[in-house]
């Protein structure tokens, strides 16, 4: 007691100051970060979250102070707690650039616990246990602090990766829903201030940082569970250059579920090994690999347009009512194919070239898929209505989705348009779109005729999870009439149980689909897009679901069985899932669901245990494509002016035999 007060009375005010000094560093016009607001989804589940961590702050001019032996003691408690490399230390330490450092990082984002260890260590209190000289040891570990941080945590890791996007740094961020809330969900950072007064009195200044908001999407995590599983098992089983899934709600623009191509970790998004093999990611340049990572991030589902093909006929059909050009009970008469050209040499052909379907009524032309028919029906149009009703339907304007870097498509002008672009135009080629303008497009066609903006943020949450904002479903305009809406929702119900579609059946529901196949730039390559666009029940739709398959790894790619068989095994789970009442009663006429072979040993739930598929073998539901020999233009921005060329165009269709021709 009389050492203490001895050195009090004759040194007190020198070590108070020091004690300030080391203690003002630690908050001295620094930085407190916000905590980033959560993402969760429809049911509460936190699909982004935010955990406090900390920087390691090395002060080198403290720790070298020649007065004191801190430097082995300060380095030992670095290595052993922290992990942290001697080497590393030593050359900061010792290093004349950095040696006068009062801020030198070491490691960043060690948890709290591990910082609640090493505050242990170098402070063991008087019953630690340890001899003195231990003590003295410890006590001689000085120079060390810790920066507060917070590092984003994904639960669900890969799961919706292109939906929910990551944060580059605490408050930047790019992709998906991360990038384009970022200014909602990153907050305000706080700041401290401090400063020692002539009495040798710490002073400060706190203000204090604000917690970003939060997010609640429409995203339900079982439906993508449920998605992932199918594409992973069709991925297993065959794969494909890329595969794209949206499920939306039809009454609200909603978008459950979206697998938008190649998957990544979230909690390590530069890890392209999912993707590429490691022999491809080590003979990347730099260049090579920001390219790689870019496609990686990518989401196909809204940034790639393409020609979506036969998908969009239900659409076409609709217009063509809606503006009066056909009624309900018009017949066609497909022989074929049909001429074009002053001189008549372009010739398109129908999927039943050299036969034909006869007679159709609009029903058999869309479950037929008749490409005869739809020309006739654009031809009744006429160039100015077609183009006014694509955008009518928004086909060549963004959608404006709550999600970054989408796609727009492009479409004919009355310039670009000639006869047999028009032609083209009505089965899905000669156009591009993204896979989200065609299923919300499709989405006004199915629920009554209205159009809204498709959206993922349905309410915004502040810190304590009250609700700061409610984000209610836009209605942009009505497309159609209800009572049209009804007759192409018949239509396509057709499709499912006498046409191309049948192969997506799923039994106690009624359905309605539509395929779509389109062949890809440069014509002639023989590679293609084949998608399938789906909803159910028919008279009161709960969900609208759209599959595409880029270049399915098959020596035929042009096959709309493809998204079919997708199709088909996500609704007969999702619907279940959703509480879908069942519609179809069980009286023995519907067949059962069997669930495409190929999945058999390849489908994991979400625990990663293998699913036993039970399959069967329908040659009803087999299928065929027929080969048209088409002269399909390219789309304008894709194709010098006027430009024609011969191709071969796969049309989904069904087989002569099947569609009862001779």
């Amino acid at each position: 007691m009389g050492r203490i007060t001895y050195i009090n009375a004759t040194s007190g005010t020198k070590y108070k100051k020091r004690v300030l000094l080391q203690a003002q560093q630690s908050y001295q016009s620094s930085v407190l970060p916000a905590k980033r607001g959560n993402i969760y989804d429809c049911n509460g589940n936190l699909l982004a979250t935010s955990q406090k961590v900390y920087t390691v702050i090395l002060d080198c001019k403290e720790v070298n102070d020649e007065k004191h032996d801190y430097v082995d003691a300060t380095v030992k408690a670095l290595v052993d707690v922290l992990g942290i490399d001697e080497d590393d230390i030593r050359k900061k330490l010792t290093d004349p650039a950095t040696s006068s450092s009062q801020y030198q990082i070491l490691k960043k984002q060690i948890t709290m616990d591990q910082k609640k260890a090493f505050e242990e260590y170098a402070s063991p209190g008087e019953d630690s246990g340890l001899s003195e000289k231990e003590l003295e040891e410890r006590a001689n570990v000085q120079g060390v602090w810790f920066e507060e941080d917070y590092l984003r945590i994904y639960p669900f890791d890969e799961l919706a990766c292109d939906t929910i996007g990551f944060t580059l740094s605490r408050e930047t961020a790019d992709a998906g829903l991360e990038g384009y809330y970022n200014s909602t969900l990153m907050g305000t950072d706080g700041r401290q201030y401090g400063y020692i007064n002539d009495e040798s009195d710490a002073e400060q200044t706190i203000m204090e940082p604000v917690t970003g908001e939060s997010i609640e999407t429409s995203l339900d995590v079982g439906v993508q569970q449920i998605v992932e599983k199918y594409v992973n098992g069709f991925k297993a089983s065959m794969g494909a250059k890329n595969i794209g899934v949206i499920v939306m709600r039809p009454s609200t623009g909603e978008i459950i579920a979206m697998d938008g191509g190649d998957r990544y970790d979230l909690n390590n998004p530069r890890d392209m090994s999912q993707v590429y093999s490691q022999e491809e990611i080590d003979k990347m340049s730099d260049e090579e690999t920001v390219t790689a990572l870019n496609a990686m991030w990518g989401n196909f589902c809204v940034t790639d347009a393409f020609e979506v093909g036969s998908v969009v006929k239900p659409i076409v059909m609709a217009g063509a009512l809606e503006k009066g050009k056909i009624s309900a009970t018009d017949t066609f008469n497909c022989d074929g194919g049909e001429t074009f050209g002053a001189n008549g040499d372009t010739y398109i052909k129908c999927a039943v070239w050299p036969d034909a379907h006869g007679t159709e009524t609009l029903r058999e032309v869309i479950a037929n898929s008749c490409n005869d028919g739809m020309m006739q029906i654009a031809a009744k149009m006429g160039t100015e209505a077609f183009l006014k009703a694509q955008s009518l339907f928004n086909f060549g304007s963004r959608t404006g989705i709550d999600l970054p870097n989408e796609g727009a498509g492009v479409i004919h002008t009355t310039e670009t348009m000639g006869e047999t672009e028009l032609a083209c135009s009505a089965f899905g080629q000669g156009f591009t779109c993204t896979m989200l303008q065609e299923i919300n497009a499709m989405c006004s066609v199915i629920n009554g005729g209205y159009y809204y903006q498709p959206h993922l943020v349905t309410a915004i949450k502040d810190s304590s999870g009250g609700t700061v904002r409610t984000i209610n479903p836009v209605l942009l305009k009505q497309t159609i009439s209800s009572d049209i809406s009804a007759d192409i929702r018949s239509y396509m119900q057709a499709s499912v149980l006498e046409g191309t579609s049948r192969t997506s059946k799923v039994e106690g529901y009624s359905s309605g689909g539509k395929t779509g196949t389109a062949e890809k730039l440069p014509r002639g390559n023989k590679k293609y897009i084949v998608s399938f666009i789906t909803f159910a029940p028919v008279e009161n739709p709960q969900v609208l679901m759209y599959v595409a398959v880029d270049e399915p790894n098959a020596e035929e790619q042009a096959d709309s069985k493809y998204p079919q068989y997708i199709a088909q095994g996500i609704l007969s789970e999702l619907l279940p899932y959703l509480n879908v009442t069942p519609d179809e009663s069980e009286d023995g006429t519907i067949p059962k669901t069997e669930l495409w072979e190929g999945f058999k040993g390849n489908l994991v739930d979400a625990s990663g245990n293998t699913v036993d598929v039970n399959v069967g073998t329908d040659d009803e539901g087999d299928l065929k494509e027929a080969i048209s020999d088409t002269n399909v233009p390219e789309p304008p921005e894709d194709s010098e002016e006027d430009a024609e060329q011969d191709n071969d165009m796969e049309s989904e269709g069904l087989t002569n035999e099947e569609a009862g021709l001779d």
